[in-house]
């Protein structure tokens, strides 16, 4: 009798143990979640709050002062992108200088013809197929599409480091210009790498669809799923693969200086 009530009370206390224990896995856990979730809250309310000084900075570049805290808030959004340039302090000042001017004049824009020259010239250095050269009017239609779709995101509340409208280089009315301001043409080249982005500005063209003067035609593109990674990526490989890293490193240099010649 007292052997079967030991036993029963063991149970209960052995029962009431691990009740405790599963109730305090499941807070730490909770704790644990919670925190992870205030952490990327943080991190995404900053990563918002840089993304709007970008914005800023870039509608109002009056010095070369300026143009350097601007780039200074771009390549903080794009480490891994501007990698490169942050280890050369002379082409980032030469990218600023170059932003400031064509920030100011008209006349210092990049054509979009030779933002396509040195894209083709990626394309063929590193292999890529023959249907990822891209000519002016497509550099065109990409520009228009991402300032509409830029300031639809801006209009709807969504901050994306893509997405920076005082960045595009317009005319008076408001409508995209015939060249580039420097940092822009640096984001149209990463829109070519992006097999997708070229076949619907070819489509926007074959239509005759033009996104600023339908918004809500803007950010639609060809629908598909891409097994693998993109062209550009595969070309890059093998290209390092190949020739070794350091040359890759120097062609994109070599590129640069060619798209901001001193």
């Amino acid at each position: 009798m007292h052997g079967n009530l030991l036993r029963v009370r063991l149970e209960i206390i052995l029962g009431l143990s691990l009740c405790l224990g599963v109730l305090t896995a499941a807070s730490a856990h909770q704790q644990t979640v919670a925190h992870k979730q205030d952490q990327a809250q943080t991190e995404y309310a900053r990563y918002k709050e840089s993304v709007a000084r970008a914005n800023d900075l870039a509608g109002r570049i009056h010095s070369e002062a300026d143009s350097k805290a601007y780039l200074a808030e771009i390549t903080t959004l794009f480490p891994k992108e501007f990698g490169l340039l942050r280890a050369d302090d002379s082409r980032l000042r030469r990218l600023a200088r170059a932003e400031y001017e064509s920030a100011n004049d008209t006349a210092k824009l990049i054509p979009e013809k030779q933002v396509a020259d040195v894209w083709n010239e990626y394309v063929r250095e590193v292999g890529m197929p023959a249907d990822a050269v891209a000519n002016p009017a497509e550099i065109h239609s990409i520009r228009d599409n991402g300032f509409t779709a830029a300031q639809r995101a801006w209009a709807g509340g969504t901050a994306m480091r893509w997405n920076i409208p005082n960045g595009y280089a317009l005319t008076p009315d408001g409508k995209i210009a015939a060249g580039c301001r420097a940092l822009e043409a640096l984001l149209v080249i990463h829109y070519l790498s992006d097999p997708y982005s070229l076949k619907a500005a070819r489509e926007r063209i074959r239509k005759g669809v033009v996104p600023s003067a339908n918004k809500n035609e803007a950010t639609k593109s060809v629908v598909g799923i891409y097994i693998g990674s993109w062209p550009a990526d595969r070309a890059e490989q093998n290209y390092n693969h190949e020739h070794g890293a350091g040359t890759y490193d120097q062609l994109l240099i070599r590129l640069f200086d060619k798209l901001f010649p001193e």
